[in-house]
């Protein structure tokens, strides 16, 4: 496992014998911790005080680390979780700041969302590496959309999801009317966003938000054994499947088609997709590279 160079590995053992994401010990400057393990990028929120919520330069920070991810051979997946007792309680409203000083400018709030949470849910949508999300407790607003925005998402008992736009009379953003339809239907997501209801971990997963539900102390296991099930894969292959996965879903069948064929044209290419043919006519199981 690696770690930031200004940071130490913790103990990820807790005091009950459950195990916590592998990841440094938190400092006062380290809102966000990173660690790899086994070809697995953790990103870890950590402001458990504000549960989380997202400052503008967290936001900035997790979209680098997005674009990173993508580019770096030695990550091969990726898991985004938070300690203590929240996931992400969505965007930090009490440290955000107008625009321009005075007046707003109209355009100006289309501007800022279009820039920002638009953009972090671009980035996991975008990522080229498998996309977990470990949620560990309330996802609400930009957080429940962070979690949905991934490619997996594995959630504690206690986790809970809400629509809390209309709470505070505002318009669902960072991508939620884009993305809760096409994971639920536009009356269910309706239903979701209109009355702003908590969703507990049991009822996302039988809405389909949520690929498993676990006891709070297996999440960090169960997460650690899919993410490095996909680090081991062929990570090409799962790029270009995501790829394909996510515009299918804007795309109609002809064009589905033709990317389909596309895709599958460079996957071949790949030295991976030569290593799964070849273990096959040999009878043995592939070593997948990443490349």
């Amino acid at each position: 496992m690696s770690v930031s160079p200004r940071e130490t590995p913790a103990d990820t053992t807790g005091a009950d014998g459950s195990t916590e994401p592998p990841g440094p010990v938190r400092s006062d400057a380290s809102v966000i911790l990173h660690a790899t393990d086994n070809g697995v990028l953790w990103i870890t929120l950590n402001r458990p005080e504000s549960l989380h919520a997202i400052t503008a330069d967290q936001r900035e920070q997790l979209i680098s680390d997005f674009f990173e991810a993508s580019a770096d051979p030695a990550v091969r997946a990726v898991v985004v979780t938070a300690t203590g007792r929240a996931f992400c309680a969505g965007a930090d409203l009490r440290a955000a700041s107008p625009a321009r000083p005075g007046e707003p400018v109209p355009g100006d709030v289309a501007r800022v969302i279009r820039l920002g949470a638009q953009r972090l849910i671009g980035a996991v949508l975008d990522c080229e590496k498998p996309v977990i999300a470990a949620v560990n407790g309330i996802a609400a607003g930009l957080g429940a959309h962070l979690a949905l925005a991934c490619d997996l998402v594995v959630a504690a008992e206690s986790a809970q999801f809400i629509e809390v736009f209309v709470r505070r009379g505002l318009v669902p953003d960072g991508g939620g009317a884009y993305l809760l339809p096409r994971l639920v239907g536009p009356r269910r997501a309706k239903e979701l966003m209109f009355f702003g209801d908590a969703l507990c971990a049991a009822d996302a997963e039988r809405l389909g938000l949520v690929n498993r539900v676990v006891p709070d102390g297996d999440l960090t296991q169960t997460v650690r054994a899919w993410a490095q099930r996909l680090a081991a894969g062929p990570t090409r292959a799962l790029a270009l499947t995501k790829q394909l996965v996510n515009s299918s879903l804007d795309a109609d069948r002809t064009a589905a088609f033709a990317a389909e064929a596309a895709a599958q044209e460079i996957n071949m290419t790949t030295a991976d997709a030569r290593e799964g043919v070849a273990s096959f006519v040999e009878r043995r199981a592939p070593r997948f590279r990443g490349r």
